[in-house]
């Protein structure tokens, strides 16, 4: 597990367009079919990273508590499922219905979606404005697996709060740290 910080992609930078298959319902879902909300959260996540698992339960919480606010939720993996079965679209789907996530989970299989993010590990987290420009890159909370911190959300949920209210995000912002995105070398593509 090589524990890796998220890239930090600059603010202000607009969502790249995406478009994958939800492993839950077999349908597409797209930036352009989710629309615009006050905010659209952005999380690379996998099924066997243990930074991921440490967070699952507060990112089902999360949702539930910030999309009733009108806030969207998308969940991509962009792992080599070939090299990392566990991350395939059928056990994607499993762990989803386990979890009961209430967002879309969707599959990158080619992996552009990640690259174009420049999404460097799982978790990493982004959020967006109505107009899909980049208003927070960073970690969920404090938490790691190990650190003996409870996992709150804390940062998501400031910047979250903040988007509602109309006033600006802190633009310190803390990395994300957890597995590196596991890339297909040129040969598997």
């Amino acid at each position: 597990m090589a524990r890796t910080e998220s890239t930090m992609l600059a603010l202000g930078s607009e969502a790249p367009f995406f478009s994958l298959v939800d492993v839950v319902t077999g349908k597409i879902v797209s930036r352009e079919s989710i629309g615009s909300a006050q905010a659209q959260v952005i999380m690379f996540i996998c099924n066997h990273c243990p930074f991921v698992i440490h967070v699952q339960e507060q990112l089902v919480q999360l949702a539930k508590d910030y999309q009733q606010k009108g806030i969207n939720f998308i969940a991509i993996n962009s792992n080599d499922a070939k090299a990392y079965p566990e991350d395939s679209p059928d056990r994607m789907k499993e762990v989803a219905q386990e979890m009961g996530y209430p967002f879309p989970y969707l599959f990158d299989e080619t992996q552009e979606v990640a690259r174009a993010f420049q999404a460097a590990c799982t978790p990493d987290f982004f959020i967006f404005n109505e107009e899909w420009k980049l208003v927070y890159r960073g970690q969920l909370d404090d938490s790691r697996p190990g650190n003996d911190k409870p996992v709150t959300g804390e940062s998501i949920r400031a910047a979250l709060d903040h988007q509602l209210a109309g006033t600006p995000i802190p633009t310190q912002q803390k990395p994300s740290l957890g597995c590196n995105i596991k890339w297909k070398d040129n040969n598997s593509k």
